[in-house]
């Protein structure tokens, strides 16, 4: 089968609004992860590859950043770059694929969701773990990669809140909920919500942003000699991850999404 062009592929691939959508497009899918997608997408249309295969491998790499995170040093946590980044290129070209081949089903999405919690708990698991200094010479600090767990637990919870909504809205037989419906109906809770998305603090415990993060204070570590920074990152991404837990919590209730 002979593969489609650039030009034939994309506004099958991309049609109106896959970009566009406010909560399931990453930023760095937009930037430039679309662009480099099409091209693997297109080598790979013409293969017996389904989208769920596809979206297993996606899986695998969100994982791997954990035990790569765990390599010491600037090498370790561009590993775990390069994992989370492999795993935002096969998340888009899984989509990408599904929609080519007019593969679509349940158990893809469901997969899809659960590679999303996975990724970003292996990325604040794996980066307590190496605040931790495992294989340093000293005693290991436990408290660290206690802290990085909570942070993960609190990225887990905050998709968890989310995706809850649809579970709620279909037990109770509502329609799937309107992206207008997320607005708090209090104007001082819409106030919040619009300045915490304007600060967007909260994208810090996601995988992709979260392992930038860790490459910068790696970088930072090195200079220094030590784990300051690193430490003083996972104790900030823990604080972020508790309290957007509960703010997000709190913001669902006051919106008109379970109404």
């Amino acid at each position: 089968m002979q593969k489609p062009s650039i030009a034939e592929l994309r506004p099958v691939v991309h049609p109106p609004g896959v970009k566009d959508r406010r909560s399931g497009e990453h930023w760095a899918g937009r930037l430039y992860m679309r662009e480099i997608s099409l091209r693997i997408t297109r080598r790979l249309v013409t293969t017996k590859i389904t989208p769920n295969q596809l979206t297993y491998v996606m899986t695998v790499a969100g994982v791997l950043a954990a035990p790569a995170l765990l390599v010491p040093g600037i090498p370790g946590a561009l590993l775990g770059v390069v994992a989370v980044q492999l795993y935002l290129l096969f998340d888009c070209v899984d989509g990408e694929v599904a929609r080519w081949k007019k593969q679509y089903s349940l158990g893809g999405v469901y997969l899809d969701r659960v590679a999303a919690y996975l990724c970003d708990a292996a990325v604040l698991v794996g980066f307590g773990l190496r605040a931790a200094d495992l294989w340093g010479p000293g005693r290991i600090d436990w408290l660290w990669a206690f802290l990085g767990t909570l942070a993960a637990l609190g990225a887990i919870l905050i998709k968890a809140e989310t995706d809850l909504v649809g579970v709620a809205r279909h037990q109770g037989g509502l329609p799937p909920v309107k992206e207008s419906a997320s607005e708090p109906r209090s104007s001082g809770m819409a106030f919040a919500r619009r300045a915490a998305g304007a600060l967007k603090f909260h994208r810090l415990i996601l995988g992709i942003e979260a392992s930038l993060v860790i490459l910068v204070v790696a970088v930072l570590d090195t200079v220094r000699d030590d784990l300051f920074f690193s430490r003083l990152a996972v104790a900030v991404l823990a604080g972020i991850a508790l309290l957007q837990t509960v703010l997000h919590l709190v913001s669902i209730l006051a919106s008109s999404r379970l109404k």
